[in-house]
This record gives C-alpha cells, structure tokens and sequence, in this order.
C-alpha cells in the first residue's frame, strides 16, 4: 500500500509541532518609581570616577562619568515614602553640545511584588527634554527576558546642588 506524498507531509507537520515547546503567555507589568539622584552632602549617591582631560569639555560636562546607587521610591518624597530599591550604575555625559545623559543601569528591587528582581536599562537621556524615552534592554527574577521602555520626566531639580527626582513610568514585557 502507497502513502501519498501529501499524507506523508501532513504527517511529518503535526509531528514537528507537536514537538515545538509550547507558547508561554507574556506578562506585561507598569509601574512607577521615583528615582532619587542625591549628589550633595554626606549621603550622596552619586560619585564622579572620571572627567575628561581637555578643558575644551563644554558646559555640558562632555566626557564626565559618574557612577550611581540611587533610592527608587513609591513617591516622589525621598524620606517620606517607601524604598522600593536601587538604581545601581552609571551615567556618562555623552552631549558634546547639549546635556544628554548615556544611562547605564540596573533597577533592582528590594521590596514588595519585585522584591529579588531587576531590569535593565541602557541608553540616551537627553535631559533637556521633558519627556524622555529609554529602552528597558533585559531583566532578572519576575522580569527573566523583560524588554520594554521608561518614561522619564524631572518631578525636581536643584540647579545649585545637582540633586534631582525623577519619575520612572516603566513598561515591562516579560516571561
């Protein structure tokens, strides 16, 4: 008895997808922090490690590395609301002629529903705009494969001192 070439591939299609792993639903997650950049006084967050060498770096501070330990908090108020985690890692001042930010960071949870997890943001901030958009480029724990994006936007800044607050608004795709 012959079997049919078109049986035979029909076959053959239902036992390879039948041998495919199974589709994982996606969770998708939004959230918001504040991300506190404390440079002044005796509990600074932030520490330069590098500046650049020529005096030609311009007023944007061209060339400059700092490397962070921020607090993430539920609010906006640094002392009032709840530590949520840590924004560990490092800005460069990437703007030759305008003050834009390359981040390099981890958000890293400390408390609550994310408690153990992170994600992983990497990319420009160009922080003469309002709003501004940086990839989310991975994750661990909750947040295993995240990728998606944050909205920054300055909720304060002391121009005299350098501190500043800023809301994170966070879009995650995740396992």
């Amino acid at each position: 008895m012959a079997v049919s070439s078109s049986v035979l591939a029909a076959a053959l299609l239902i036992f390879a997808a039948a041998a495919l792993p199974a589709a994982r639903a996606e969770t998708e997650t939004r959230m918001r922090v504040f991300w506190h950049d404390v440079v002044s006084g005796p509990n600074s967050t932030v520490v330069q490690v590098a500046q650049a060498a020529t005096s030609n770096a311009s007023a944007t501070g061209f060339g400059t590395v700092l490397v962070i330990d921020d607090p993430l908090t539920e609010g906006p108020n640094l002392t009032s609301t709840k530590l949520l985690g840590r924004a560990q890692g490092m800005y460069v001042s990437a703007g030759k002629d305008s003050f834009s930010l390359l981040m390099a960071m981890n958000f890293v949870f400390i408390d609550g529903p994310y408690n153990g997890s992170s994600i992983a943001i990497f990319g420009p901030n160009p922080s003469e705009r309002a709003v501004r958009e940086m990839p989310v480029v991975g994750g661990t724990g909750v947040f295993r494969f995240a990728r998606g994006y944050c909205q920054a936007r300055t909720h304060w800044f002391n121009a005299t001192t350098g501190d500043a607050t800023v809301e994170y608004d966070i879009l995650i795709r995740h396992d």
